[in-house]
């Protein structure tokens, strides 16, 4: 028995391929760790999500803050760790449930390999093939591991995900398969030679290497943000305790307060404390970790499997879906509706004598090929001299037979390849494919179907006609996309006749006027013109799909592809997003970010939505973290200037962070929105954060400054007097950003205002958080300055509205 990785010669003296292992040395083999042991590709571990929502960059920050209130005092200042606490919770609690659907339809999705053990076909886990196990490969199947052909016919395997090949390899007994190769024609079987890690797409990073992994603009974009506010807690830090130390800016804190530690270190610790809480934006990351799992859980109970989780984000960007017809548009199966004879039938061999004979030979059959089959069940009893699969890229597949008459050469396949361009067999079936129906061109070769030059000149003997129904949910599915302004573009490897009459049964925009992607231009800036500005596409090769796509891309659009055969692969994984169908091919589904388990279309909207409801509030939400972030700075840097105390304690920043932007932010990333995301995520955000920022910190300081009226020490008024402001013009920003309203987001509003009155009008809020609003000459500086400073955001907004709007204008 050969030993891994050894290679298996043809001929070799091995197991005998027709029965493959027994079950005794199966037990072996796992009892020896000669299994498939590469890692399933799943959510993280349980570990691994609670390290992940614990050990933060975030709650790094936040823990030395709460360690220093811990020393110094009062209790009530360290509040705001609390919310770090009830985040993490949530965080791991929302994770979880995503991990446990992942995990549920990731079983359902898996590639399960069929292995021949004790002279029987079986299907087994990936993680079950044990070296040497006989392994069937058949058309749009995946190799999971590496191994050595012992039997082929018309096996021809893509390599192209692993060495960027892009031409079919014929494979015969003795050549070797790579894992993450797949079939686009014939059938056959291998050996497994190396398996686990020691297999090649596992040496490629764990089969990394087989997928593109979606570019999250959110994430990184946040990642900058927060690089950014780290580095400018430390100079912002000791600016503040600079200046409260040595500058006059500390005050003694009231006894009544309740601080156990006073002085004037403790008092400059508090007031940096209080100034650095606000800059951390500690909800940001939660939310977005709980919109991804939200998403996640949602899709799931639509029989949706996420693959990637920043692909949710990628959705709600998508501007044009590529979709193939078959499968995707029309249901699965087919069936033969008529069976038209042509000039060439010399009577010797019946038609549907041939037909069944050419069924009866493919032994993988491909859905035309099974209604043929179900069509036509009498099978003659001529031996087959050689075979010749279906492939995307030739479009035909045929059999060569010994026949009483002699060696007769079939064919089958598309007419308008098979068949001359003007011959009446083309024109006759180009007439019946424009009324929506696929049409199969029976011929006879001159040449042996298996030979270099097949099939040689063909003789046209019949036209086989095919009914597809279109999907009930189609007509819908393609509406909704066109009320979003998204595109759809039918790509097909039918011809194009027939694929423009369904999309006009659909009423496809452009489907009047189908291109055939063979007459399109070579050159990638034309054709790409091309593809952008056309709907209907037939006859499209895999290669072609793929430039087709890149084309799109190039142009600036981004672009979901949809599919389900081995000819999509390519165009899959070159798409911005990959959606497969849960009943396609192994390769298909391992490539896409996006599996659709219940083979609906109709789910596609669903997912498209869902992307634009988490990107679409987390921009919203991040709108509200950074305003929070940009005042704070303002507050501490002039603060840090000026040389005074700083206007308020931690827990009066805990209470302002948790009625303006917390816990409204956490309703908001979980609300409807169907908005098309765009890009420059940061840019855009930071337009309205900035000013809103830099407004409301100087609205702030100009409250604390006129009721301080130059006095040394700030008394609870003064101090309440800013919190109020600061809580008006920030409430003001959340107005701006829950944008369009609806009930729920008015009582949202009034929810938070309602907390905010009972925290400064009842003793204990008052108490509690350390407010006095016994002045109304201070409460009404506080309010007047508010009202200012939330006219000049609202005003900043509108003209940064009036010159995006001018801007997208002069694009179009």
């Amino acid at each position: 028995m050969p030993q891994q990785g050894e290679p298996m010669l043809a001929g070799a003296p091995v197991l005998d391929e027709v029965r493959g292992l027994t079950a005794a040395e199966v037990a072996d083999r796992v009892a020896a760790g000669r299994t498939n042991d590469v890692p399933v590709r799943a959510s993280r571990t349980i570990g691994q999500i609670v390290r992940a929502n614990l050990f933060t960059r975030i709650n790094a920050m936040v823990a030395v803050l709460f360690a220093i209130i811990a020393v110094i005092g009062p209790v009530q200042d360290g509040l705001f760790a609390l919310v770090i606490v009830f985040n993490t919770l949530i965080g791991i609690v929302q994770e979880l449930r995503a991990k446990r659907t992942l995990d549920r339809l990731a079983i359902v999705n898996a590639v399960r390999p069929r292995v021949l053990r004790d002279g029987e076909v079986v299907e087994v886990a990936t993680q079950d093939v044990v070296i040497d196990d006989v392994i069937e490969f058949v058309q749009g199947g995946q190799a999971v591991v590496d191994g050595v052909v012992v039997s082929a016919a018309g096996l021809e395997v893509d390599e192209s995900l692993l060495t960027g090949e892009a031409d079919p390899v014929l494979k015969r007994p003795g050549d070797r398969i790579m894992s993450g190769s797949f079939a686009v024609a014939g059938s056959g079987r291998f050996r497994a030679t190396e398996v686990g890690r020691a297999a090649y797409a596992a040496r490629l990073a764990e089969e990394a290497s087989r997928f593109s992994l979606v570019h999250s603009e959110l994430r990184s974009g946040v990642n900058r943000i927060l690089k950014f506010i780290t580095w400018a807690l430390f100079p912002v830090g000791a600016l503040l305790v600079y200046s409260q130390l040595f500058l006059g800016g500390t005050v003694t804190m009231e006894e009544s307060l309740g601080g156990t530690v006073s002085g004037p270190l403790a008092d400059a610790l508090r007031g940096m404390v209080a100034a650095l809480v606000s800059m951390i934006p500690e909800g940001l990351v939660l939310l977005i970790s709980i919109a991804y799992a939200v998403g996640v859980v949602r899709l799931g109970r639509r029989h949706c499997l996420v693959q990637e989780l920043p692909a949710i984000e990628g959705l709600a960007r998508v501007d044009v879906v590529c979709t193939d017809k078959t499968g995707t548009l029309t249901e699965d199966g087919m069936r033969v509706t008529e069976v038209l004879a042509l000039d060439g039938d010399d009577g010797a061999h019946p038609v549907d004598t041939v037909l069944a004979a050419l069924a009866c030979a493919d032994p993988h059959p491909n859905p035309s090929m099974a209604a043929v089959a179900e069509a036509h069940p009498a099978v003659p009893p001529w031996p087959v001299t050689a075979v010749a699969a279906f492939s995307s890229a030739r479009k035909w597949s045929g059999a060569s037979f010994g026949t009483p008459e002699g060696e007769r050469h079939w064919v089958i396949g598309a007419p308008d390849v098979l068949a001359a361009q003007e011959s009446p067999a083309a024109e006759q079936a180009e007439l019946i494919g424009a009324r929506g129906l696929r049409v199969l061109l029976l011929g006879r070769g001159e040449e042996r179907v298996d030979s270099a030059g097949a099939p040689g000149p063909v003789t046209p003997v019949a036209l086989i006609v095919l009914d597809q129904r279109i999907r009930a949910d189609a007509p819908d599915t393609l509406r909704y996309f066109a009320d979003q302004d998204v595109e759809v573009k039918v790509v097909s490897g039918d011809n194009a006749t027939s694929v423009g009459a369904v999309a006009r049964e659909l009423e496809l925009p452009g489907a009047h006027s189908p291109a055939d992607a063979r007459d399109l231009p070579e050159d990638d800036e034309r054709l790409a013109e091309a593809v952008d500005g056309g709907s209907v596409f037939g006859r499209v090769s895999p290669e072609r799909k793929r430039s087709m796509v890149r084309g799109l891309r190039e142009r600036g659009r981004t672009v979901a592809m949809t599919g389900d055969g081995v000819n999509d692969v390519l165009a899959l994984k070159e798409a911005d997003i990959g959606v497969a169908m849960g009943s396609g091919s192994p390769a298909s589904r391992s490539v896409a970010q996006i599996v659709l388990l219940d083979n609906r279309f109709a789910t596609l909207p669903h997912v498209v939505a869902e992307g634009r409801r988490v990107i679409g509030n987390i921009e919203r939400v991040a709108n509200l973290f950074l305003t929070k972030t940009v005042y704070s700075m303002t507050m501490a840097g002039i603060v840090g200037v000026l040389a005074v105390a700083y206007p308020f304690f931690p827990r009066h920043a805990t209470l302002i962070n948790a009625v303006t932007f917390g816990i409204p932010s956490f309703f908001l990333a979980l609300a409807p929105n169907v908005e098309r995301a765009r890009p420059g995520f940061v840019s855009r955000t930071l337009r309205l954060a900035v000013p809103a920022g830099l407004i409301s910190g100087a609205a702030a300081i100009t409250t604390y400054l006129m009721v301080l009226d130059g006095a040394a020490t700030p008394e609870l008024t003064d101090r309440t007097a800013v919190v109020i402001t600061l809580c008006a013009t920030t409430l003001w920003v959340l107005l701006l950003v829950a944008k369009p309203y609806v009930w729920w987001k008015a009582g949202l509003v009034a929810a938070m205002v309602g907390l905010l009155l009972t925290a400064m009008l009842t003793p204990v809020g008052r108490a509690f958080f350390a407010l006095d609003v016994s002045d109304p000459a201070k409460v009404a500086t506080a309010l007047a300055v508010a009202a200012v400073a939330a006219a000049l955001i609202t005003v900043v907004r509108l003209v940064d509205d009036r010159l995006v709007r001018r801007k997208e204008g002069a694009e179009r």
